[in-house]
């Protein structure tokens, strides 16, 4: 097929249920199923309820078992259809605006499913950022009384991180990562360097101290020269905050993380000329995904509470 797949494509190869399960068979089993059970290779598939029944040992299994769609009691078009919608529509979708141009009925519904998928946009992309790397932080959030900066009240901390690539004419910026932190503490920012930034790398910043054990740990730490020497990691904050503003309005923090982590697939994925199926359906194939019970405890100290991919245990 098409490296590229229009939406006229995309509408006319999943228009039904069936189709869309034939894919998800294809994509989940390529080289042919295999019965958990019994390791047989004789499957039928029941195609009215989304089952695999193993002919062998007769056992049965879900073709959305294992992924963000697991025991969905919605069609599987459209899950297809959000995932089309949040990898290629430009600056995303608001949760309202998916409810509308689905026809769901409950908001819930939308905000769930949205953030099913945003947990599977990220989930194993643990590749760390590698050469010359602009580090930084940003407050999220509306105006507020008070001092400003990093002593700023009311506001959630985001460190960032961008690869510096040397273009032909001038350097641009490469991958980002990004994280929400209750702080600017150097403890919090030497964690997110270690995570997502590969030992060895040149690690600009400005003066702030919290950066000062850059060094021990394993970087080659360089100031910025100037207003204009974290020029990168700035613009990606700022693009940040108009993403924010113009699609979503308003994130709250608990889920400020998984909205950061959906930007920055965007931000990575800027320079690809095309986005085949295979790779945007792809995010949905073993991942985990929260209930809506959840995301409703989300940031909590309650056992249930989901944590966002990309925060670590600690914070």
């Amino acid at each position: 097929m098409s490296t590229e797949l229009t939406i006229f494509d995309f509408q006319a190869r999943f228009s039904t249920e069936e189709a869309c399960y034939q894919h998800l068979y294809a994509a989940r089993w390529p080289d042919g199923f295999v019965c958990p059970s019994c390791g047989g290779t004789r499957p039928s598939l029941i195609m009215t309820r989304g089952i695999i029944q193993c002919l062998d040992c007769t056992r049965q299994t879900s073709l959305t078992a294992g992924t963000i769609m697991h025991r969905t009691k919605m069609p599987l078009r459209v899950w297809f259809w959000g995932a089309y919608l949040v990898a290629t529509s430009g600056p995303g979708i608001a949760a309202t605006q998916f409810q509308r141009q689905m026809g769901l009925s409950r908001y819930e519904t939308a905000f769930q499913m949205l953030h099913k998928l945003r947990a599977g946009l990220v989930q194993g992309d643990d590749a760390k950022l590698l050469g010359a790397v602009e580090v930084d932080e940003t407050f999220i959030g509306g105006p507020q009384p008070g001092p400003r900066g990093r002593g700023a009240l009311g506001k959630s901390v985001v460190v960032g991180a961008v690869e510096v690539a040397s273009g032909r004419k001038r350097p641009y910026s490469g991958r980002v990562k990004l994280r929400a932190i209750p702080n600017a503490s150097g403890r919090n920012l030497m964690t997110f360097l270690a995570d997502r930034v590969a030992a060895g790398s040149t690690v600009v910043t400005d003066e702030w101290r919290g950066y000062r054990r850059a060094s021990e740990q394993g970087y080659r730490h360089v100031l910025a020269e100037g207003r204009d020497g974290l020029v990168h990691i700035h613009r990606a904050f700022s693009n940040l905050k108009t993403w924010i503003r113009g699609t979503h309005r308003f994130v709250s923090r608990k889920h400020l993380q998984a909205y950061l982590n959906e930007y920055s697939f965007r931000f990575n994925g800027r320079r690809r000329p095309a986005v085949t199926f295979e790779s945007l359906l792809g995010i949905a194939m073993n991942r985990a995904a929260p209930t809506y019970r959840q995301l409703y405890d989300a940031g909590s100290r309650r056992k249930h509470g989901w944590r966002h991919p990309n925060v670590p245990v600690n914070l």
